[in-house]
This record gives C-alpha cells, sequence and structure tokens, in this order.
C-alpha cells in the first residue's frame, strides 16, 4: 500500500470519526438510476436530517450539490460519486464514467466513488474506468470509495463470500482507499474477508430497504465485529420514518460501542 498523502489524511478524517475510526455514509445517488424516488424528494432536507443524526458523509452525483449538500444545518463531509447509469439502460449494469476527479474537488468533494460490478459483461470496461480515476484520485490527493458488487450471469447470490471475497479484493488491487460491498450475512465469513485486506477499510452497503429495524442493526453490529469499518446506507435510512434517529442509533453501535439491544431500549424502536 503506497503511504497516504496529506490531502488524502486530512479528507479521510472528514468522513471517518477520529476516535472509533469508522464512518457512517448516506448514499443519495439513487436519482440517476432511478428518477426522484421517496425520501429524496427534497434532498437538502434529508442531508440535513441524517447530519443531525450524526452521518459522517453524504454521496450524491455532482449534479444535485448546489440543491442538496450544505444548505444549512450542521456540516457534513461531501463524497461526489463519478459513475453511473439508468434503469431504462439495455445495460444497467454497465457503469460509465460522468464526472471527473477534478470536478469533485472544484465542488468541494471530501472524496470521490465509483461504482463496479463485478461479474458483469462489461466488468472489463469498468476495470479500465477504475485505472483512471485510482491515477486522477492519487494525483491530486483525495480519497477514492469502489462500490464493488458482485452482479452479472455467473452471481446467482450476491451476499455468497466467494464472490464477495473476490469483489472486496478487487478493489483493493485495483488501488481503492475504501471499499463498499454486500455483507456477506455472517461474522466468521465476512471476517476472513476483511482480515485478507486488513490495511484498507471495508465498508456495508445497506441494498433494498430491510422488513425490520432490528435486522438492519443487528447486519452493522455483526460487520463492525467481523472487521468492518462503517456502513453506506440509503435507502434503509432516507426511506425510514424518522431518519434522524435511525442514523443516531447507528452511531451508537458504531462510535459508541452500544449493543443492539441497547440500542433498541434507548431508542425504543
Amino acid at each position: 500500500m503506497l503511504p497516504l498523502s496529506l490531502g488524502k489524511r486530512i479528507r479521510l478524517e472528514r468522513i471517518f470519526d477520529r476516535e472509533s475510526k469508522k464512518t457512517i455514509i448516506i448514499p443519495m445517488d439513487h436519482g440517476l438510476t432511478m428518477g426522484t424516488i421517496q425520501g429524496l424528494e427534497d434532498l437538502a432536507a434529508m442531508v440535513d436530517k441524517v447530519a443531525l443524526g450524526g452521518a459522517n458523509a453524504v454521496l450524491m452525483h455532482s449534479g444535485m450539490v448546489s440543491a442538496g449538500h450544505r444548505q444549512y444545518g450542521k456540516d457534513i463531509g461531501l463524497i461526489i460519486h463519478l459513475s453511473g447509469a439508468t434503469s431504462l439502460s439495455p445495460h444497467p449494469n454497465r457503469k460509465v464514467l460522468v464526472c471527473s476527479v477534478e470536478r469533485a474537488l472544484k465542488m468541494g468533494a471530501d472524496a470521490v466513488s465509483i461504482h463496479i460490478n463485478i461479474g458483469a459483461e462489461d466488468e472489463p470496461e469498468m476495470l479500465q474506468d477504475a485505472q483512471k480515476i485510482v491515477e486522477s484520485s492519487r494525483e491530486w490527493g483525495v480519497p477514492l470509495i469502489v462500490m464493488m458488487y458482485p452482479r452479472g450471469k455467473k452471481i446467482t447470490n450476491e451476499n455468497d463470500p466467494s464472490v464477495v471475497n473476490i469483489a472486496v479484493r478487487a478493489g483493493v488491487e485495483l488501488g481503492a482507499d475504501i471499499v463498499k460491498t454486500n455483507y456477506t450475512g455472517d461474522i466468521d465469513s465476512f471476517r476472513k474477508i476483511t482480515k485478507g485486506v486488513r490495511h484498507i477499510p471495508v465498508i456495508i452497503a445497506g441494498g433494498p430497504k430491510m422488513n425490520t429495524i432490528p435486522d438492519l442493526l443487528q447486519m452493522v453490529y455483526d460487520s463492525i465485529e467481523a472487521g468492518g469499518s462503517g456502513v453506506a446506507f440509503g435507502r434503509n435510512v432516507f426511506q425510514a420514518e424518522d431518519p434522524t434517529k435511525l442514523v443516531r442509533a447507528i452511531s451508537k453501535i458504531l462510535h459508541e460501542n452500544y449493543s443492539v439491544e441497547e440500542v433498541m431500549k434507548e431508542f425504543e424502536f
């Protein structure tokens, strides 16, 4: 691993808690893929809600920064997403670059992110795009989050430890500063994955909205027990009945070592 530049170290401190070394990121990049969905009708209001809850950063596309970041209220880290595709595309798993590192920095980004679907037909092109972004992020001293999802014809279970392992290791091999991926469903299998890349933080995705808050909180707790470094939860947070309250609960587990039972009791879920 190359030593982090001063710029990267400073920016990482804006999206990771200095004490716990963990992060709560709320992705809000869904509009490019899915259009306006529940919870993102008023982006600025939702950013304020999750910031009040203690989220460390939000993630969005460059075109929404002026409409949804640092409008009012508590400050929060900004991650600009550099790749995407719409759900109407004939190849929705093919994520193409839609923004540059340089443009993101001009807009005030603390970090950038890209999405790669490992196993997709267009995986080679996405890997080539990743190489360009890795070089740019190193040049400018900006942290790079690589969202690595096992997704394609060969993938029958996107949470299977064997395919998540390949996705995570591939992200690290490419040069990611942080890897976001699916949780495997149990502590032992996920711990083997994080141990293999222990010098790089691995954070988990929330995926589609889960049925119950206890299940979500248990996944958070288990991932941390397995060596994870935080969460990147979108719909599970911004479509929650009370996003601020839910982020506060997640923060207790990540940053203050609360158990799920303690959080459930304190927040009366």
